[in-house]
């Protein structure tokens, strides 16, 4: 800095871009580099990992400075966008040159050209491939009392755009249904305090906007202006809370893209209860999507997941999220997995045409918005070759879903296809300004152009040699640098030769050096004119070529985006027929009945698992949860056993065949017929939320409340030891309610898994309740679990042997054998609670007790004896005699001490 007060032109410009982008990271452009500066740069470093420098002085103070290079700026984008952070990108806008005849103290003119945020990137390098990346706006309008919500969510890589009306008490299931990077809400709702609990479980990604861009009152005029439409009515009937949240996300996206403008399809209504309702911790539960760690391996989407296509998995990775409630549309989607679980060579086919294939859906979008190169135009070639070429290998007797598919690709341009594929190199470079993309013969001024380029040095060597020979200076050298151009380089003693006799007029001086001399000549001016204008034409034509295809690739978009869509659906369909083959799957019976009936059941993530380790098989079971008479609810079953028996597998892995099922795909069992489920509801398996201070058990019982309010005789419930948080009696007791609840209120079907046996007396009483029960097997005192689900009740909960199994101290299951014997026994209250009184502590106690037993008359008191003769003794059998001679005695043993 020249002055501590005043800062350099080039920092007042940062200063004045950064204000007006204060909540961002300001990438701010500087030749190769992105540079940061003040807080900016030590929050980078930190994060990143870089070096934190300093670049002069502003108000008598370093000015701390960090960088990354623009080669590799997608890598710390990556990084930054992971933590949450929101990144402006400020660009060079004209050439340095230009700005030095403006003057010397004149800086090259920058500003921001977009706002990368978590749910508005499209660069391939920070997308996940077989994940949507949805930003999501939530509207909220109408008075307090009587609120209504709407979700807008759209996915700028692909242009997908969807809405939906949500019920108050469903937003969170919904937003956690669609996983979005990034959720846009007004300011006012975000700091409603009423409110903001809800969006806390939600963290970083929420993000607040000015209430303007939810401005209800212009709404629609703001869509119909995006889509260039002069009604909204084509496009479906929305709800004002609808329309708010769509326009909010346009202006959203407007905000961040700049003058770039998104490719979005038109916004598709999502009515209410056109997919199963699935809350989070169901979701968290099951394991649908991600493990209760966080982690995509291990879930049920990896274990299912066979697409060779990213499009292919964000499409299943979709349905998994959303599954279908019209039969129809179910079996639509099973018919084309049923058909390809036939048609194995076309199968394989598919997969052989489809694996490997760029993205072509994120590349369109790429080259929508203005950042698309090379590659994105080499990704929708390719994707058209393979397009036409499955299109033709298809037959024309297909189900309806893949004969949709069919005509999508038959449809596509085959001209473009032919133009791409006659322009475009089989490898072309990742940025178009390093040209090289264009193929060889295809426009033939091109060729010339880089004849020359490429030529340059033997064209320069062979000046070279000729100077040489006419100079005699054997010496002499024909160099290249940045500020001179081509020049001749003699040393100082040849240089009198250049500059005398007939060279004299050839040869001209331009700079003199330490220990040499540079020339110029007319001849060399004209040939480095010659091959600079050569390098320059080439790219020219190479860049007009790039514009020329991307204006043909944009034309035809919407029968791309077709196109697309219809190679995700085949992916799709001859993934899930590919696993139903592999893992022996049937396909499932669905109709409109309360039907729940599954023969051989597998849970499909631990089947996976067991091969994968052991290769031990699973064990298959039945579960008939259908209504026992015509016109009846479904059946509630009562599930006990041990622990480690496979209860809460068993539970889950009967939820998860409904959820496959209603995807549309084949199921892990040998049969099923399963009645639509409209509500999927699971409590298994504890957790607590601490940050909320709330327990386990009132987690588990918050959640307990949402289904039982909930839940409808179509729902599907799964619970696990629900009341075993609390005292016995009130857990044993809340276990009777819900039960008893969810027969009578409800009429659901459930399943129900318990350690209270006594609960097993509700079948006797309750008409759709049925009890079933795991098996074990004893052998020489140790436990087998055989996983088999049977009728009939557990005896016992096997807990000490499973403790014992854990690696608890033997002296610790020794002990724990010896209480529950006692326990065991019966008697009254009384005598439980004097034996539990008695009972000696631990380590020193059982040392005292063994020492004891070894020497009693050491050891013994009469105050010793006396205490186990009251706690033999159960006064609800004493009749008065026998009372008064317990007294007489125990007035003996206390008369010896």
């Amino acid at each position: 800095m020249t002055s501590d007060a005043a800062p350099t032109p080039m920092m007042a410009q940062y200063i004045e871009i950064k204000a007006a982008n204060p909540d961002c990271l300001l990438f701010y452009r500087m030749g190769d580099f992105y540079e940061l500066f003040f807080d900016d740069a030590a929050e980078a470093a930190r994060a990143l990992g870089i070096a934190l420098t300093k670049r002069g002085k502003h108000l008598g103070e370093d000015i701390p400075m960090a960088g990354v290079p623009i080669h590799a700026a997608d890598d710390y984008l990556q990084k930054l966008i992971a933590l949450g952070h929101r990144v402006a990108v400020c660009e060079q806008l004209e050439d340095p040159a230009e700005a030095k005849k403006r003057g010397a103290k004149s800086v090259v003119k920058r500003d921001v050209v977009r706002l990368v945020t978590p749910g508005t990137i499209t660069e391939e390098a920070l997308l996940d491939p077989g994940r949507a990346n949805y930003l999501m706006t939530l509207a909220r309008i109408g008075s307090s009392d009587r609120p209504e919500f709407a979700l807008a969510w759209a996915d700028l890589s692909t242009g997908v755009f969807r809405t939906a009306a949500v019920a108050a008490g469903r937003l969170e299931a919904e937003i956690a249904a669609v996983e979005p990077r990034e959720i846009v809400v007004s300011d006012g709702l975000f700091h409603d305090a009423a409110f903001a609990g809800r969006l806390k479980r939600f963290g970083r990604a929420v993000r607040p906007e000015p209430q303007a861009l939810f401005d209800g009152s212009t709404a629609e005029t703001r869509l119909c202006r995006f889509f260039s439409v002069a009604t909204l009515e084509g496009f479906g009937r929305f709800s004002r809370a609808e329309l708010s949240a769509a326009a909010a996300l346009i202006a959203y996206l407007g905000k961040t893209q700049i003058a770039a403008r998104p490719m979005l399809e038109r916004p598709v209504q999502i009515s209410a209860g056109s997919v199963m309702e699935i809350d989070p911790a169901t979701r968290a539960s099951l394991e649908l999507t991600a493990t209760l760690s966080g982690r995509r391996q291990g879930s049920l989407l990896s274990t299912i997941d066979r697409t060779v296509t990213g499009a292919g998995a964000r499409l299943l990775a979709g349905r998994l999220a959303a599954p279908l409630t019209d039969r129809q549309a179910i079996a639509a989607r099973q018919d084309a997995v049923a058909f390809l679980v036939e048609a194995s060579d076309l199968r394989r086919d598919v997969r052989k045409a489809l694996a490997g294939l760029p993205d072509g859906e994120r590349a369109l979008s790429r080259l929508a918005l203005g950042r698309g190169g090379p590659r994105d135009l080499a990704a929708v070639r390719d994707g058209l070759a393979a397009s036409l070429s499955l299109a033709g290998r298809l037959p024309g007797d297909l189900p309806a879903e893949l004969a949709a598919a069919r005509d999508a690709l038959q449809a596509l341009p085959e001209k473009l296809a032919e133009d791409l594929a006659a322009h475009l190199v089989d490898g072309p470079p990742l940025y178009k300004r390093d040209g090289g993309f264009v193929r060889e013969g295809a426009i033939a001024g091109l060729d010339e152009a880089r004849a020359l380029g490429e030529n340059s040095r033997r064209v320069i060597a062979e000046l070279e040699g000729r100077y040489v020979a006419e100079t005699g200076i054997r010496a002499l050298r024909i160099k290249y640098n940045n500020v001179l151009g081509y020049f001749v380089e003699v040393s100082e003693a040849n240089a009198r030769t250049l500059m005398a006799g007939e060279t004299a007029p050839t040869f001209v001086h331009r700079q003199t050096m330490a220990n040499a001399m540079r020339f110029s000549t007319e001849e060399l001016s004209g040939l480095e004119s010659r091959i600079a204008g050569a390098a320059s034409e080439a790219l020219s034509i190479e860049l007009a070529c790039f514009d020329r295809l991307s204006a043909a690739v944009l034309e035809a978009a919407e029968a791309l985006r077709r196109g697309a869509e219809a190679l995700a659906v085949a992916d799709v369909s001859a993934a899930l027929a590919e696993i139903a083959v592999e893992a022996a799957w049937s396909r499932p019976k669905v109709d409109d009945t309360l039907a729940f009936s599954i023969e051989g059941g597998r849970h499909p993530v631990v089947e996976a698992a067991l091969k994968a380790g052991s290769g031990e098989p699973f064990v298959a079971n039945d579960c008939d949860l259908s209504p026992r008479n015509a016109g009846g609810k479904g059946a509630i079953w009562l599930l006990t056993g041990p622990n480690m028996g496979g209860k809460s597998t068993f539970l889950r892995q009967n939820a998860i065949i409904a959820v496959l099922a209603q995807i549309g795909a084949f199921v892990p069992a040998a049969r099923a017929h399963l009645g639509v489920v409209d509500r999927l509801f699971s409590r298994v398996g504890a957790s607590d939320d601490l940050a909320e201070g709330r327990s386990t058990f009132m987690v588990e019982m918050v959640e307990t409340a949402a289904i039982l309010n909930q839940a409808g005789e179509r729902s599907l419930v799964i619970l696990d030891e629900i009341g075993r948080g609390t005292a016995t009696y009130d857990g044993l007791s809340i276990a009777f309610a819900t039960v008893e609840h969810l027969h009578e209120a409800n009429g659901c079907r459930a399943l129900f898994a318990t350690h209270f046996h006594e609960m097993t007396a509700l079948a006797r009483r309750l008409p759709r309740i049925a009890n079933a029960t795991m098996r074990v097997k004893e052998y020489k005192g140790e436990v087998i679990f055989l996983h088999e689900v049977t009728d009939g009740t557990a005896d016992r909960s096997y807990g000490i042997q499973v403790a014992k199994l854990a690696g608890l101290p033997a002296s610790v299951v020794k002990r724990a054998r010896q209480v529950l014997s006692e326990l065991e026994r019966g008697g009254s209250q009384a005598r439980r609670t004097a034996f539990i009184d008695d009972l000696p502590l631990f380590s020193v106690a059982l040392e005292r007790q063994s020492a004891a037993a070894e020497n009693p008359a050491s050891s013994e008191s009469p105050h010793a004896a006396l205490a186990a003769a009251i706690a033999a003794i159960d006064p609800d059998a004493l009749s008065p005699k026998a009372a008064l001679e317990e007294i007489y005695r125990l007035k003996g043993l206390l008369t010896a001490e």
